[in-house]
This record gives C-alpha cells, sequence and structure tokens, in this order.
C-alpha cells in the first residue's frame, strides 16, 4: 500500500524474485502551494520536466516479482537524479562558486533553475536554508529508501539490478542521425551495469517492437553513478522512453491508446522483473 502523504512510495512484491527494482525519481506531480506561489511558470511549464506517468507504467512490477519505488516531488522542485552537492550558486544564495559541472551550469541542478527550454522557474534565488530543508525533506528520504533497498537485495540475493525508468523529450532526438530509437539505455558505457543485464534490458524491448540505442544522448546521470557497482554485483540501467509514444507533451496528458502501450511495457517488466532469479538469490524463496 502506499501513502499519498509520503515524500517517496514503495510497493513491494509478495515474493521478491531476484533483486530487481524498478524506480522512477522524476515523476512525481504534488505541486505545494507555497512553490506555486514563488515561481514565474504556469502549470503546463512546470509539468514539463517530469517524466509524467512513469509511476504508472512501472506500478505493475511487484505484481512480476519486483519492487517498485517512484518520488511524489516534482523534479523542477528538487532533482532526486542530482547529487545533494550540485547546487547552482544562481539560484540558491550563500553557496560558494566551487567548480560546476556541466548539468549543473545548465541550470538542471539538484534545486533546478530551469525547466526545458531554459524557463526560469524562480522568482527570485532561493536562501541557502529553503534549498537545505528542501533536500532533507525530498532528497534523502528517496536515496535513504533507494540505498536500502539495494543493500537489503545483496544480502538476500546476492546482487541488486536497478531499472531508473525514465522519459525524454520526444525533440531530444532530433540530431541524432539514422533510425530514431524509441528507448535510450544508459549504463555509463559499461561502468554501471554489466553487459549482461545492459543485453537482458536490450532484448525485452526489442521484443516489444521497440528500437533502442546505448549511451547516446544519455549514458546515465547520478543515479547510475553512484549506485552501480556491477563488480560488486551492483547494476543500474537508466533507460529513457520517448514521450511521444505514449504521451501528449503539449498537454501533459496521456495518450488514448496509453493501456495499450502500458500492457507492451508491462510484458517488458514482466520478463525483466524475475531478471537471474535462476542465478543466484541468498533468499529467492522467502516471504516477503
Amino acid at each position: 500500500m502506499t501513502d499519498p502523504d509520503l515524500p517517496v512510495q514503495l510497493v513491494r512484491p509478495d515474493r521478491w524474485a531476484s533483486g530487481v527494482i524498478f524506480a522512477s525519481p522524476h515523476s512525481g506531480r504534488v505541486y505545494p502551494d507555497w512553490f506555486l506561489k514563488d515561481t514565474r511558470l504556469p502549470m503546463a511549464a512546470l509539468r514539463s520536466s517530469e517524466d509524467a506517468f512513469i509511476d504508472r507504467l512501472i506500478a505493475c512490477a511487484p505484481q512480476f516479482g519486483a519492487v517498485s519505488l517512484w518520488a511524489q516531488v516534482p523534479r523542477c522542485i528538487v532533482d532526486l537524479n542530482r547529487g545533494a552537492d550540485e547546487i547552482d550558486p544562481l539560484v540558491v544564495r550563500g553557496v560558494p562558486r566551487h567548480p560546476l559541472n556541466q548539468r549543473t551550469l545548465a541550470g538542471l541542478g539538484v534545486i533546478p533553475r530551469v525547466v526545458s527550454q531554459g524557463r526560469p522557474i524562480h522568482l527570485r534565488p532561493i536562501e541557502r536554508a529553503e534549498a537545505e530543508r528542501r533536500i532533507a525533506a525530498y532528497w534523502r528520504p528517496y536515496h535513504q529508501a533507494l540505498s536500502a533497498l539495494i543493500a537489503e537485495a545483496r544480502s538476500r540475493f546476492g546482487q541488486a539490478i536497478l531499472i531508473d525508468m525514465h522519459s525524454m523529450p520526444h525533440d531530444a532526438l532530433t540530431h541524432l542521425h539514422g533510425s530514431r530509437p524509441d528507448m535510450v539505455l544508459g549504463n555509463r558505457h559499461g561502468l554501471s551495469a554489466a553487459a549482461r543485464i545492459s543485453d537482458s534490458v536490450t532484448a525485452a524491448v526489442e521484443a516489444e517492437g521497440w528500437r533502442i540505442r546505448r549511451n547516446s544522448p544519455f549514458s546515465g546521470a547520478y543515479i547510475c553513478s553512484a549506485y552501480g557497482r556491477p563488480g560488486q554485483n551492483i547494476h543500474v540501467v537508466q533507460l529513457e522512453i520517448d514521450r511521444a509514444l505514449y504521451m501528449d507533451e503539449a498537454t501533459v496528458t496521456p495518450h488514448a491508446d496509453f493501456d495499450v502501450f502500458a500492457a507492451r511495457m508491462a510484458r517488458v517488466i514482466r520478463q525483466l522483473a524475475t531478471l537471474e532469479a535462476e542465478a543466484g538469490g541468498l533468499d529467492g524463496i522467502a516471504a516477503e
């Protein structure tokens, strides 16, 4: 059961098959009044940064033996796929101007400065105390839950497999040459997941007739780099889905045939939920 008042939603299967976790850090859509009073953007613009409805797509995972985890907080309030120290001094007052990575320089730090098309979120920079409050209230609970699940999976099954689910704007791939992929798998060029895990995800997606590309233009962000340790049997794969496949990006509404798409994704999730169940599992037959 989920609790709508909690910042993190976690649903376990009756029997966890092999330590697979499906997670969505960017599908949150609970916009508090205090935030809406301090932004210049209309709701449609704010929602353009959501991985809208990904939480709905992974809701079936527990039926098939995997854990599902998702956040309630919108990405434009705090980005859970960034490090807690990726703070942009242009959006948070009182932050030292330390060396910044490209994401933070672009306004996409842990407290984002902009949504899609570079539109500024805040009316004015926020105080450092407010940034720290958001990180404590939203970022830390999500990562505490994720870390605990990964540790539990390794203890019980000898492995943890995180499928980190995202969506990408349709226009994000217009610069690519050749046939356009429907999905992009990121594994940090092999650093966050073993080849056999990435191959299994690729095969499951292609079995549904979708085209998939690896590591271009998205190779995996903070969650892949922070948690992926294939040498320790912790595998993290980021899967980006073209939003145009299942939703209207302008209105942030599901297509009329969303359920058809969701059924196809459910077949992918079903196949991956028991990934390597026969290979290990220190406690694979234990009840939850």
